[in-house]
């Protein structure tokens, strides 16, 4: 008579269990997942549920067999139980840009990350928000063979990408503040207090108020735009108009000149450094003098910025901190795991030598 196979404490049936073999003399072998259901006497899929906290176990089973993970230390491969799901060994990042330094160094914070992970990397670049480029890269990563899927959404392009993904698509995105997503892991830096703290820093130098050169993702409530005009506010200050720029410098440099004609000009707030230095340029132009005549302060914190003449005073942002925790939440989602706590470094205002206090 054949003897009956032992069974889970969850129902399932599985092998007689057996001691663990000792790794072999001068070799260290990682315990498995195997070697955890042998030990603890249950299936590999009760294991794998009980990682995955299923409620489809038993408090007993549950105990057992995380009593067996410690003991022999085991930790789990996150890939490999990612690819569970069918996905391919890999992320795909969508972005509109791969040149913008804040769109860069988060896409390298991705890659570090990635690498640690064993992880390949793709990149598939949104030409616009146009509805027919929106959908190609929407169908384009929403084939397995993109694996998780990770959206810069810092503008148009990529917010609306991310809001045509299908629910079902592993996916993590990188945001501006203040931009609604539901249903999705979505990491941002806290750009408001930042800004607010860079305007504030121009009125306590005696500036009765502070111009904003905005950056084409600024919308109504991001957070660079909605910090200037906060602190403005708490400070009684007028709120001057907000000057337009897109992501090129010309147009920095024409809403550069606009505001070098205009005497009331003291203070400036850029939405980020490139557009700093092409309003630099066309203040010099003007024969304006940074600072004595006007003050600037940037965004972004690019490293070349402590050499510009005069030291750029700037708001330095943890881009590749937010790339590498995007990847984290996208493993998350592919492992059916809780979303690990975010610690990013928060924005700081760097002072430098392009703010001083208005002469007289």
């Amino acid at each position: 008579m054949t003897p009956a196979r032992p069974t889970d404490h969850d129902g399932g049936v599985n092998e007689t269990p057996v001691e663990v073999p000792s790794p072999r003399p001068g070799r260290e072998t990682a315990p498995s997942i195997r070697d955890v259901a042998a030990a603890a006497g249950v299936s590999r899929q009760t294991v794998s549920r009980v990682l995955n906290a299923s409620p489809k176990v038993s408090a007993e089973t549950r105990r057992t067999v995380m009593e067996v993970i410690e003991r022999l230390r085991y930790r789990p491969n996150r890939v490999a139980r990612a690819l569970g799901t069918g996905r391919a060994r890999g992320v795909t990042v969508v972005t509109s840009d791969t040149m913008l330094y804040g769109y860069a160094s988060t896409l390298q914070g991705i890659e570090e990350a990635a690498r640690v992970e064993g992880l390949a990397v793709g990149v598939r670049v949104i030409e616009s928000d146009r509805d027919i480029d929106v959908r190609n890269a929407a169908d384009y990563v929403s084939d397995p063979s993109a694996g998780g899927v990770i959206v810069i959404a810092f503008d148009a392009a990529g917010i609306a990408v991310l809001r045509a993904l299908p629910d079902s698509l592993p996916a993590a995105a990188a945001i501006e503040p203040g931009v609604p997503v539901v249903g999705r892991p979505a990491i941002c830096l806290d750009e408001q207090q930042a800004s607010a703290e860079a305007t504030r820093h121009l009125l306590a130098l005696g500036h009765r108020t502070v111009h904003h050169v905005a950056i084409p993702s600024e919308s109504e409530h991001s957070g660079r735009l909605a910090g200037w005009r906060r602190a403005l506010d708490e400070a009684g200050a007028a709120v001057p108009p907000v000057v337009p720029a897109g992501w090129d410098v010309r147009s920095a440099y024409e809403a550069g000149r606009v505001l070098a004609a205009d005497p009331g000009v003291t203070a400036i707030l850029c939405g980020n450094d490139d557009i700093a230095l092409a309003v630099r340029r066309a203040l010099f132009e003007a024969g304006k003098d940074v600072p004595g005549d006007v003050s600037i302060v940037g965004f972004d914190g690019v490293p070349g910025s402590k050499y510009w003449t005069p030291a750029l005073t700037t708001v330095e942002m943890d881009f590749a901190g937010l790339g590498r925790a995007t990847v984290a939440a996208v493993l998350a989602e592919l492992a059916g795991e809780p979303q690990p706590a975010v610690s990013l470094t928060p924005p700081r205002l760097v002072v430098r030598e392009s703010t001083a206090p208005p002469r007289g």
